[in-house]
Order: C-alpha cells, then structure tokens, then sequence
C-alpha cells in the first residue's frame, strides 16, 4: 500500500477506532468515562479526526507542532471541529506559525463556533519538533510547559 494511502483521514480513522475498541476490552478500562488522545506532526490530525469520528469517547485531545490541522481543503481537520465534543490544546511551533500564520485563526474560530474548550497557543522560541526529548529542536521548558497544559486540559475535560 502507498503510503499516502496508509495515512489517510479514513485509515487514521479506521486504525484508531480499532485501538480505542481493543483499550475498551481491557479490564482496568473504565468505559464510563471519556479518554484523552494526543499526538505529534502529522498526528496532530488523527486526534482531531478521532475526536469528530467518535464524539462519545474522545473528550479531551492534543496536538504538539501538528501539522495541517487548518486547511483551505474539504477534508481539513478543523471543518470536523462541529462534531466533537472534547476540549483541545493545540500547541504550535513558532516556525509551523511563521509559516501558516492564518491556521490559528481558523481553529480559533471553529471551536469557538462549536462551543468547545480549546487553548490554541504558538510556543515562543520553538521549531517543529520541540517537543520529544530526544529531537535535535528540543525545547525543554517549552515541552514541559505544553506538558503540563495538557494534564490541565486533562484533568478539567476527564475528570
């Protein structure tokens, strides 16, 4: 299979509810309360996209230095922000935002339209990348910053 066709919005989709499915089977689970997904880059999009796609079991998610979260596409992530019912933190590179400065205000936009907990912050001094320990754009104060955000947006939107 090509690989774009591996990543696709369907495939990110498919491959998440199936995990969220196998979590649900396991005993320590507790299938009453919401979860919180998060992801990296490109995956920044799958935990939007799993949010939209199952509203009764995402309730919280994050996206480090995501990537194409606000598109002028048809399928971009932030037009499936209507659908969700999870609080967000999107933290974006300070690079991804020099880039794409008009991404921000869409995903403003959309959750604040939809109603929903959302803390959209470009990370000052940070390249795509900061956030993982062992990338060469690391940031650690910056990281550990975003970290704690998201147990914040964890324990408001989780608990």
């Amino acid at each position: 299979m090509p690989l774009a066709q591996s990543l696709s919005p369907h495939t990110c989709v498919f491959e998440g509810r199936a995990f969220v499915a196998f979590l649900d089977k396991q005993p320590s689970v507790d299938t009453t309360r919401k979860i919180g997904t998060i992801g990296y880059c490109l995956t920044g999009s799958y935990t939007m996209r799993l949010a939209a796609a199952m509203p009764e079991r995402i309730g919280a998610g994050g996206s480090f230095h995501g990537g194409a979260l606000a598109t002028g596409d048809d399928s971009s992530p932030h037009l499936l922000v209507p659908q969700m019912k999870a609080g967000f933190l999107i933290a974006i590179a300070a690079n991804d935002d020099e880039k794409d400065p008009a991404a921000k205000v869409l995903l403003r936009q959309a959750f604040d339209n939809a109603g929903l907990n959302a803390e959209i912050e470009v990370y000052k001094g940070t390249l795509h990348g900061w956030c993982p320990p062992d990338s060469v754009v690391y940031n650690e104060a910056q990281a550990e910053r975003a970290w704690r955000r998201l147990l914040a947006l964890f324990e408001r939107e989780l608990a």
